[in-house]
């Protein structure tokens, strides 16, 4: 059956089973009252195109990394919302607009003063504004290779937002993979997914809900190694972090609490101490400090920023709706957000400032009489999605936050592009001067690359940014708005011990059953490594001829409870504590 018959076929059951104004229905981010009672009639898997895992090995773009396009579904319900989020993206990338009514979407456009010049029209229809959802998502092979997307299999009995990604596949002629057949038929959603393009992925425990034994959607039963199995040979996830789901959160999708900011960074909603679902995001943060690492092996950042209530004071326990500040696009160099009023959107605003520096940071108002969006359980994440640049110039650093007064300052990156990276430099600058200094960079090994900032004794806190050049030409920063953005390393006077305290990671995971690894981040010097039981009887011994780098240890069956982990070298002693159950 050619696609075209299929599609039609499709649309045609679906019509027949729901009322004729369904498509004229605002429909919520969750499934309405007449999608309930679909779910069970509908064909989820749709064999839309070939669905053989990508060869060889591919990886999922970031959020913050370069795009390409905003791809977002007109609603005339909220295109005001719509206006002022495309008016932004036009001067950030190219734009990809689902809508039937050209003509009058250009129009209000146009005359609302938004150049269409980087503007295409698809002409698709679509069920719902909810674009995270339902889009493809960007993968490269071999890293930096290969554009494409992969799609999951939607999880609503919505068939005309079902065939976006393949629309915007066909439309730039890019691959696209699809999880719908098979034992690979897996449901999933964007909402509750979060990459950091180095393998590690977050979500919640959604994901294993609607692919387990008895679930609405028709789909194989699958255990979590099968799950874990599909994302990596589809999209490079290696490590799928799974959080427990949120008890006044009915949709569970983590983008209405948790961003990934960078490599390894959280921004997570804050409520409350006790109120609606703070008490599980604590416990679902807990358990991501203590179970895993970010990529470089140190602990995870946390940034906690406050979940507003309604003006009366309600919060989703009370009756309030699930407001947040989180729940944000990183598009190239601005980040657009949810506001709600004044009074609580200012301290947002300044948070996300404080937090990625010379970022344009635009608040879109989600929360009002005209256009209640977030009202539908969902706010400007959830209505957009981005589809990554064709040639991508990958770039790693991990910011180095507290150097040793005195000492080499040494910027370490991971630099990567498909033509070959001819040249990289380090832009530094005394904190409280105007003109960055420059230092080459060089390859190290692979695709690694090094440089010692000569900066003297005197100077305290240091301004820096990476820029690199590829084969090709092409050019790019990192943070992406610099010199506007920028990292700063703050200087202190430390001793030798509380420099090593700083550079050796918490335990990991932690407690754990079995092993435990830690991170002697940049500690170049002999090392000894001994663990102690609460009695203080010595357990193990090891010794390390160079401690930099990641060291997992085997903690034998017998030892049970707090367990102490000490380093000796010519630093001191640092001493981290774990729990072995």
């Amino acid at each position: 059956m050619t696609w075209l018959r299929y599609k039609f076929l499709v649309l045609f059951v679906f019509v027949l089973c729901i009322p004729q104004n369904y498509a004229q229905e605002i429909l919520p981010k969750g499934f309405s009252k007449k999608e309930k009672g679909l779910v069970s009639q509908f064909q989820f898997s749709s064999r839309r195109s070939a669905n053989a895992a990508p060869s060889g090995s591919v990886r999922t773009s970031a959020e913050w990394e370069e795009v390409e396009y905003l791809v977002v579904s007109w609603k005339s319900n909220f295109e005001n919302i719509l206006r002022q989020i495309v008016q932004v993206g036009v001067n950030e990338c190219k734009v990809i607009i689902v809508t039937q009514n050209q003509a009058s979407v250009s129009s209000y456009l146009t005359s609302n003063g938004v150049d269409l010049t980087n503007v295409t029209f698809l002409n698709e229809n679509s069920d719902s504004i909810w674009i995270r959802d339902y889009a493809g998502n960007t993968i490269y092979s071999n890293d930096v290779g290969q554009r494409a997307l992969v799609d999951w299999i939607y999880n609503r009995p919505r068939p005309n937002d079902n065939v976006i990604p393949t629309a915007h596949a066909t439309h730039l002629s890019v691959p696209i993979y699809v999880t719908d057949t098979g034992t690979n038929d897996l449901v999933n959603t964007g909402g509750n997914f979060m990459s950091d393009g180095m393998g590690n992925a977050f979500a919640s425990k959604l994901i294993l809900e609607e692919n387990e034994p008895g679930n609405p959607y028709g789909v194989s039963a699958k255990t979590e190694s099968q799950i874990d199995n599909i994302m990596q040979n589809y999209m490079g996830i290696s490590n799928y972090i799974k959080m427990e789901t949120l008890p006044y959160d009915n949709i569970h999708h983590i983008d209405m609490h948790m961003k990934l900011l960078d490599e390894e960074t959280l921004l997570v909603s804050k409520y409350p101490t006790g109120v609606a679902d703070g008490p599980q995001i604590e416990a679902n943060i807990q358990y991501v400090l203590n179970n895993f690492q970010s990529p470089f092996g140190t602990p995870y950042k946390v940034n906690w920023i406050d979940a507003p209530p309604s003006t009366s004071g309600n919060y989703p326990d009370s009756g309030g709706y699930y407001r947040t500040f989180s729940n944000s696009l990183i598009l190239n160099k601005s980040i657009l957000l949810p506001t709600y009023r004044p009074s609580v959107d200012a301290a947002a605003i300044a948070k996300y400032q404080e937090l990625m520096p010379g970022y344009n940071v635009v608040g879109i108002d989600v929360d009002n009489s005209g256009e209640n969006l977030i009202s539908l359980s969902g706010a400007i994440h959830c209505i957009t999605h981005t589809i990554g640049v064709a040639d991508p110039l990958w770039m790693v650093h991990q910011p180095i936050e507290h150097v040793n007064t005195g000492t080499v300052i040494t910027i370490d990156a991971m630099l990567k592009h498909i033509s070959g990276i001819s040249t990289a430099k380090v832009f530094w600058r005394e904190e409280g001067t105007t003109t960055f200094n420059e230092v080459a960079m060089s390859l190290v090994s692979g695709d690694d690359w090094s440089a010692d900032l000569p900066v003297s004794a005197s100077i305290t806190n240091i301004e820096y940014y990476i820029q690199a050049e590829a084969t090709s030409g092409k050019t790019l920063t990192r943070p992406l708005v610099a010199p506007q953005g920028f990292w700063t390393t703050e200087s202190h006077v430390l001793s030798n011990q509380e420099w090593a305290d700083k550079h050796i990671s918490a335990p990991y995971p932690n407690p754990t059953q079995g092993n435990v690894s830690f991170n002697l981040n940049r500690i170049g010097e002999d090392v000894q490594v001994s663990i102690y039981n609460t009695l203080g009887q010595k357990l193990f011994n090891r010794s390390l001829n160079s401690g930099n780098g990641i060291i997992e240890l085997e903690l034998k069956n017998e030892w049970q409870g707090v367990l102490y982990v000490v380093f000796e070298g010519a630093f001191g002693d640092v001493t981290k504590k774990i729990i072995k159950y």
